[in-house]
């Protein structure tokens, strides 16, 4: 995960015996997406933090890590799934995509 900035103030949430963990300031990873992710996504992260925020107040946050797919994914690493990103999604559990361009005439391939 050389190309991922990961915060090193934030944890992993962990499922452990059928339970799930959520530390006080989780590792949620992100894809920003295409088109208009760059739009709808920056958005849901403010909405999610003000919930947090008013909520927990300074107890707890969400530490961001954007992980990438899609024409970000391509131009980064060359593929649009690097297993970066699907690393990062098994290691911290939880993860949000915003929309995505299907490429056309190729589409995308189920894993």
């Amino acid at each position: 995960m050389e190309k991922l900035n990961i915060p090193n103030d934030g944890e992993a949430i962990s499922f452990e015996n059928s339970v799930l963990s959520t530390p006080n300031f989780p590792i949620i990873p992100f894809i920003i997406g295409d088109g208009i992710g760059i739009d709808v996504t920056p958005v849901m992260m403010r909405v999610l933090n003000a919930a947090v925020k008013k909520s927990y107040k300074d107890s707890r946050e969400i530490k961001w890590l954007e992980i990438f797919a899609g024409k970000k994914a391509g131009e980064l690493y060359g593929e649009l799934l690097p297993e970066d990103t699907l690393e990062a999604m098994k290691k911290y559990k939880v993860s949000i995509k915003g929309p995505l361009t299907t490429p056309v005439g190729i589409g995308h391939k189920s894993l």
